[in-house]
C-alpha cells in the first residue's frame, strides 16, 4: 500500500474512532510509544498514556454522541516518519439531550512505521483553533468555542 495512502486510511480510523464510539479503533493506530500533548492535559507518554487514553474516550462515547470531521492539510513523508497537520472539527451531542458543544483544534500528528512497516501514530498535539485577533473583527474565519473543561482534550 502507498505511504501516502496508508496514512489517509489511519487518519479515517482515527475520525471513525469517535463517530462509532469505538476507542479500539484509536488504540489499534497507536504507537506503543504514543507521545500525547493534547490541550489542557498533563503530558502522556506510552502505555500509561494509551490506558489513560482509552478511559478518557470510554467517559466521553458514554456521555456523548461524537461527530468528527478532519481536514487535513498536508501529510509529508520524510523516510520512515511522516507528519500531518489540519484541523478537526468536532461536536458532541449528550446523551442527556442538553445542547450540542462544537469545537474546533489544529492538530500535528506523528507518524512512525513499525516493523510491520504499518503507519502508527507517534505523536500527537493539538490545541483549539481561534479566532485572529489582528483582523477586523477577530475573525480569522476558523472558530473554535469553548465547551468547558469535560471536553478537552480529545486524545
Amino acid at each position: 500500500m502507498d505511504d501516502l495512502y496508508a496514512i489517509n486510511v489511519a487518519k479515517s480510523e482515527f475520525r471513525d474512532c469517535f463517530n462509532l464510539s469505538d476507542a479500539s479503533r484509536l488504540l489499534a493506530i497507536a504507537d506503543p510509544e504514543l507521545v500525547n500533548f493534547s490541550d489542557g492535559q498533563p503530558c502522556e507518554f506510552g502505555a500509561s498514556g494509551l490506558d489513560a487514553l482509552k478511559t478518557r474516550l470510554a467517559n466521553l462515547f458514554e456521555r456523548f454522541t461524537a461527530e468528527l470531521a478532519v481536514i487535513v492539510i498536508e501529510i509529508r513523508l520524510q523516510g520512515i516518519v511522516a507528519y500531518d497537520y489540519g484541523w478537526h472539527d468536532l461536536t458532541l451531542r449528550p446523551k442527556d439531550g442538553s445542547q450540542p458543544i462544537h469545537r474546533r483544534d489544529r492538530y500535528v500528528d506523528i507518524w512512525r512505521r513499525d516493523k510491520e512497516h504499518k503507519w502508527k501514530l507517534w505523536m500527537y498535539m493539538d490545541s483549539q483553533d481561534v479566532p485572529d485577533p489582528f483582523r477586523p473583527g477577530g475573525d480569522s474565519g476558523r472558530r473554535g468555542t469553548s465547551s468547558g473543561e469535560f471536553l478537552k482534550p480529545l486524545l
